[in-house]
């Protein structure tokens, strides 16, 4: 039963417009909520970001009723609570307030105050003609039939799945290393059933698009009126000698991935591991298991994310690993692997091209990743960028089909930015593939004509510190400016094409990414001009 519960240290409800304030809830052990004004309207909610739990308090709130999360980037409506962006998929719950008797109060049950979140209305019993699969079980996946159900779509939904698991939260398989399928799951397996979803744990080998149907390898076909692809990606592997052919050489994108990497390093530590690939996964994985093992990352560039990030902001994520045991080999390339002399056919060492041999117990593979579109290869129907991915339009339609969309790691969509106006690009971010996800799923349940709702990429790495970035550069940077501390590992860094801040990325500084990624989206993004003179977005307001 919903009551009254006074909030602490409040006599009145006096914020400015645009201002924000974290509260205790009396009565309620633990129990704070936010406090917010927009356009002068006092609004009470949820204190935490449903997503991992961060404080909204130190988000960013903006005129339009926005309220961001520090941490990933997760956005939700102040008016409704509903989410608003990516990743959180949980709203935050909202509360009446009122003043009386020289105090402030809100009016919500115990439990849902202490839970700090409300969960979507996705209950659902299929019927109808519409049949909407979705071939794949990652991030775009789930905002696709989570966006489904919520708008009120009534026909079947099917996702089918080549992994053995519920749709999980991938992030943090090389962030953390997690092997218990249970601690990652999105949803767990009575949400699927309760909202009328079905799970098939099955390979989609091939597509009819004439015919709109799916075919999978366990021979089973499966109509469908719309199709959402949302494959991801598949990792590289290495094509040199001993890669292919050796044990304890490990790829990393599933579960069962994580579990073999974690047998092979086993309960005794002290492992000599060898992460091949200085991109965003080698470097997690390698800062995961240096504490207790000794690790070795081979680059070709030369500074780690170099590509991405630049030599200098590379050299910082550098240090900080260095710190925690991480030996990096730089401007390196790979010769082969080489046989361990106790056991000829386990890894036990890698050989780079200059002659330095690197002993291994176990090797881990960080090169990238590439479209899981295989299955469409020798497709007639369709045509696959160089890449392999998906060429498709704002609205995520795949180009030259009808009832098809591609989102997530597959699709090549064309993206509009800062520096970017409508620049193909493929970009290989959880929030991005959630978002398009959402964008689908709310536009097969409405029948919405107009485009999606424009959203700014953001990701976040654990690289020693927690790493925050959003923006894009499909066309390059030719120039960027940092401040803060970047020798404490403290800093914000700007990239710029031809003038204009592009991208943003930063370490130890919030809400810095979050107010940016948000000015570039109402396209009030400082130029860089401005930022190498100093100028802390931080005091810019979202309000008018």
């Amino acid at each position: 039963m919903a009551q009254e519960y006074k909030l602490k240290g409040l006599s009145a409800l006096n914020l400015k417009s645009g201002e924000k304030q974290e509260v205790e809830v009396d009565g309620i052990e633990n129990g704070k909520v936010l406090i917010a004004n927009v356009g002068g309207k006092h609004h009470a909610m949820s204190a935490n970001c449903t997503h991992y739990g961060a404080p909204l308090k130190l988000g960013v709130l903006t005129g339009e009723g926005r309220l961001v999360c520090a941490w990933h980037g997760a956005c939700f409506k102040v008016s409704t609570g509903d989410v608003e962006d990516a990743p959180a998929l949980d709203a935050i719950a909202k509360f009446d307030i009122l003043e009386k008797d020289g105090g402030v109060y809100i009016k919500g049950e115990e439990q849902t105050i202490k839970a700090s979140r409300r969960q979507p209305n996705t209950r659902c019993s299929a019927h109808g003609q519409e049949k909407v699969v979705v071939v794949g079980g990652g991030s775009g996946a789930m905002g696709a039939v989570q966006a489904l159900r919520e708008e009120s779509f009534k026909g079947s939904v099917t996702i089918i799945s080549s992994e053995p698991n519920l749709p999980i939260d991938r992030t943090k398989l090389s962030k953390a290393l997690i092997a218990d399928a249970s601690k990652l799951e999105l949803r767990p397996k009575d949400w699927y059933s309760q909202s009328s979803i079905d799970l098939v744990s099955d390979e989609v080998s091939a597509v009819d698009f004439s015919a709109k149907k799916v075919s999978t390898a366990a021979g089973k076909s499966y109509p469908y009126t719309k199709l959402i692809l949302a494959t991801g990606g598949v990792p590289k592997a290495l094509p040199l000698p001993g890669f292919k052919d050796l044990n304890n050489v490990f790829l990393l994108r599933t579960i069962p991935d994580v579990q073999a990497i974690l047998k092979a390093v086993g309960e005794k530590k002290g492992k000599k591991i060898v992460v091949v690939g200085s991109s965003f996964i080698g470097m997690e994985v390698g800062n995961a298991l240096s504490k207790e093992n000794s690790v070795s990352i081979v680059g070709m560039e030369s500074a780690p994310l170099e590509r991405v990030m630049g030599a200098e902001v590379g050299k910082i994520f550098q240090t900080t690993l260095s710190k925690n045991g991480v030996k990096f080999y730089l401007n390196a390339s790979v010769d082969s692997a080489t046989p361990s002399s106790s056991d000829s056919k386990s890894v036990g060492a890698v050989k780079l091209k200059d002659g330095t041999t690197l002993d291994a117990d176990l090797v881990i593979l960080g090169i990238g990743v590439a479209p899981a579109t295989n299955f469409l290869k020798d497709n007639p129907a369709i045509t696959l960028e160089k890449d392999g991915s998906l060429q498709t339009d704002e609205s995520f339609a795949v180009k030259g089909l009808s009832d098809v969309y591609a989102i997530g790691d597959i699709a090549t969509y064309p993206y509009h930015g800062p520096g970017s106006p409508g620049s193909l690009t493929r970009i290989e971010h959880w929030d991005v593939a959630q978002n398009a996800g959402r964008s689908v799923g709310l536009s097969i349940a409405t029948n919405k004509k107009e485009g999606p709702k424009r959203f700014i990429p953001v990701f976040w790495s654990a690289l020693g510190s927690q790493l925050r970035y959003c923006g894009n550069t499909p066309n390059g940077w030719d120039d960027m400016t940092i401040q803060g501390e970047p020798e404490n590992g403290k800093f914000a860094a700007f990239y710029g094409k031809a003038g204009e801040t592009v991208a943003v990325a930063s370490m130890m500084m919030d809400p810095i990414m979050t107010q940016s990624a948000e000015l570039m989206r109402v396209g009030k993004m400082p130029g860089l001009e401005e930022l190498k003179g100093g100028l802390d977005v931080r005091t810019l307001s979202l309000v008018a």
